[in-house]
């Protein structure tokens, strides 16, 4: 017997927020298939508030109304279920961050849970990486976000550990250089750490940034980026003035300038971890709420 249920998921990040609508197919004798139905991004970059002005602005506190009314009629449409909604690194760091989810509730009616750092890599470290994780191996699973990066490392099958990072790239846009010096050793003193012993390390990315690179780079799913070809387009995206990464790559103004921090953090990884390849699932946070909904984890 065949069962299909609508699961929702709304990520609220600090460079973009998105509602995403995914079918879980459950049949006797097989797990339960977890499938993209719709996926929805719209460019509020909250990170912008947060980290320069330490609130949210009245101009973002309405966009965010207005998204979470347009979701709320999507997920009707689609006849979802059950839904969630969580709010991270920049709601959380907001001085009115907590006053925000009430009026947007009372607005829309949509309850918003801000999650901390540690709970957003325990529910991103959830997705499904199965068909991706051979027991054999070890990998340093890296979700790179506006606010903060998520860094988890499997071992034989298993999450070792995991640790988040105020390491976001709408933050280090807007950081002091001295400031990001300082929390680029810490995180490379913490991968250093953890990974020393562990032999045939590959990368694992997930967010929106390593998705565009692995789109850029024409290669099919499945199948890794190097760290010689994440450098040289490094290089290569750095040439390129922020309306050429616009006009001649087709990023989204929202992408054309947090895709040069995001890379940089990617390569950084895989160099303190010795990794020389990066796999891109194209998973992430929403992904992993979705997961934790069915599994009553969340």
């Amino acid at each position: 017997m065949l069962e299909i249920k609508k699961y929702g998921a709304i990520d609220i990040g600090s460079n973009a927020i998105r509602l995403l609508i995914a079918n879980v197919i459950i049949s006797e004798d097989h797990p339960p298939k977890f499938k993209k139905s719709s996926l929805v991004r719209v460019p509020i970059r909250l990170g912008q508030d947060a980290f320069v002005d330490g609130k949210i602005s009245k101009d973002n506190i309405h966009r965010i109304i207005d998204a979470m009314q347009a979701f709320k009629l999507l997920m009707n449409v689609h006849k979802v279920e059950r839904y969630k909604a969580c709010a991270t690194s920049a709601m959380r760091n907001a001085s009115n961050g907590q006053k925000v989810i009430e009026k947007i509730l009372k607005e829309t009616g949509v309850s918003i849970d801000i999650i901390n750092g540690k709970k957003e890599a325990e529910i991103i470290a959830f997705t499904d990486l199965s068909e991706l994780i051979e027991d054999d191996n070890n990998y340093l699973y890296v979700d790179v976000g506006g606010g903060s990066t998520e860094f988890t490392i499997f071992s034989k099958g298993t999450i070792k550990t995991s640790k988040s990072f105020k390491m976001g790239t709408v933050r280090l846009l807007n950081n002091k250089k001295s400031v990001n010096k300082i929390i680029f050793s810490e995180v490379e003193e913490w991968v250093r750490k953890n990974t020393k012993d562990l032999k045939k390390i590959a990368l694992i990315g997930s967010g929106g940034n390593i998705n565009k690179l692995f789109k850029l780079s024409g290669r099919t799913e499945g199948n890794p980026i190097s760290y010689i070809y994440l450098s040289a387009q490094y290089q290569f995206l750095k040439k390129l003035t922020y309306e050429q990464r616009i006009t001649e790559l087709g990023l989204n103004p929202d992408r054309a300038d947090v895709i040069i921090p995001a890379t940089k953090i990617f390569l950084s990884a895989m160099k303190w971890s010795n990794a020389k390849k990066i796999f891109v699932p194209k998973i992430g946070l929403a992904d992993g709420i979705v997961k934790s909904l069915y599994y009553n984890k969340i």
